[in-house]
């Protein structure tokens, strides 16, 4: 299995060449500046007692105080809490968000726990990171199995702790709790927006495949949670044809009408999976990233592109809706068969730009409407795609070998690599 911070330590040393950083500097921002390990006692339903490891990584605040999800799922480890909190660093720079990165988890499968389990290992991990977040210090938000109302017992739990609301310490929260609106789609809306400014550089660009109609652009999502199945609705709402879908349990791909993507939502909820859907030839998750695409949408965990399937991908350009869903050794191969791929840092950063226009409101008690958080969203995610359009525009006159990530990583290394040195760091 990759080791995913070993991974954003090689992404990082490939960004410290092109940007011909010093070893020293290097050094620095591969650091994490604090990582919080312990374990949880929780009470389970039978009055017996089960311990759960739990993590809080810290990378980076010289933007701003640290930002990033809290996952429970069975596969948390600290290598994946501290790659995950250093892609937050990157993301939150790439989208000019005034955070810097962090990341919890818990090594936990919560489908194994009852309801009130479930709350009990929320609360007991509000009370484990309480020192270390703060509305101005670390601010936590729902990643993988968690949702708005695990986010709302640990708020819960944590203004216990520290006798005072403070609803900016997590965002992600139902509207009730000081939620934002438009905050549920804004990771596959902000992917979509994404998509549609690079279809059009890759237009201008004259790449064939980026100036057909929208309704001939196909589209596989990998991975059909909140995030993939957002995309999906967004991207078929504009006309784009999706043709294959996955969850945990296999694939499904209809290369001749494609999907409604809410259709195939309501078979899930009905079915627990997206396979044996009307009128779908059944596959596998592996099958359908070697689908002949043009949009290939990685939507789920980690590491599902990598050495060993990297040459047998034949999508024309890659959205990373995932954290790191591709290996460097993969990215290597895709580079040199000529398949662009929009980094994780742009692609899925929706969630964390929404998650900071809920933080604000938080500040202000101030709310917005949808249309204003759609609007801002938007316009964040433009500028962002048109200045790493331009980055990768520049370094590619200059030098080979050069990707979207490289470009990207640039953007987001030179704005913190800034912020260290103003701070006298």
């Amino acid at each position: 299995m990759s080791d995913p911070f070993a991974n954003a330590l090689t992404q990082l040393e490939a960004v410290g060449e092109v940007l011909h950083l010093n070893k020293h500097t290097i050094d620095s921002l591969g650091q994490i500046n604090h990582l919080h390990k312990g374990k949880l006692s929780v009470q389970m339903d039978d009055g017996t007692t089960k311990e759960f490891l739990a993590f809080r990584s810290q990378h980076n605040d010289a933007r701003g105080p640290y930002k990033g999800g809290i996952r429970f799922h069975q596969n948390v480890s600290e290598e994946e809490v501290k790659a995950l909190s250093m892609w937050m660093t990157w993301k939150c720079a790439t989208v000019g968000i005034p955070y810097g990165g962090g990341k919890g988890g818990v090594v936990v499968n919560p489908k194994e726990l009852s309801q009130t389990e479930l709350e009990r290992l929320s609360r007991a991990y509000a009370d484990f990171v309480t020192p270390f977040i703060g509305s101005w210090k670390d601010i936590p938000a729902p990643d993988v199995n968690t949702n708005g109302q695990i986010m709302s017992w640990m708020l819960d739990e944590y203004e216990k702790n520290i006798g005072q609301h403070q609803p900016a310490t997590f965002t992600g929260k139902p509207i009730e709790l000081g939620g934002s609106q438009g905050r549920t789609q804004a990771t596959g809306l902000g992917g979509v927006y994404v998509l549609e400014n690079f279809l059009k550089y890759f237009a201008e660009d004259n790449k064939d495949w980026a100036k057909k109609d929208k309704k001939d652009i196909t589209i596989a999502i990998q991975g059909f949670g909140n995030v993939g199945y957002y995309f999906a609705q967004e991207a078929y709402q504009r006309g784009y044809k999706i043709i294959a879908l996955s969850d945990s349990r296999g694939a499904i791909v209809n290369t001749e009408t494609g999907f409604i993507p809410e259709q195939v939502m309501a078979h899930k909820k009905e079915t627990k999976s997206v396979k044996d859907f009307a009128g779908a030839q059944n596959i596998s998750n592996e099958e359908l990233l070697e689908l002949p695409v043009d949009i290939l949408v990685p939507a789920a965990l980690e590491n599902v592109i990598t050495q060993d399937n990297a040459d047998k991908i034949k999508a024309k350009l890659i959205i990373e809706m995932a954290n790191g869903p591709i290996t460097p050794e993969a990215d290597a191969i895709l580079s040199k068969k000529g398949i662009y791929s929009v980094p994780d840092i742009l692609s899925n950063a929706g969630g964390v730009t929404v998650s900071y226009f809920e933080w604000a409101q938080n500040i202000q008690g101030y709310y917005w409407t949808e249309e204003d958080v759609t609007n801002r969203l938007k316009k964040i995610m433009a500028e962002a795609s048109r200045l790493i359009w331009h980055n990768f525009l520049d370094f590619s006159a200059n030098q080979k070998n050069v990707n979207l990530r490289l470009a990207a990583y640039s953007l987001a290394v030179q704005r913190v690599v800034k912020a260290m040195n103003l701070r006298g760091k």
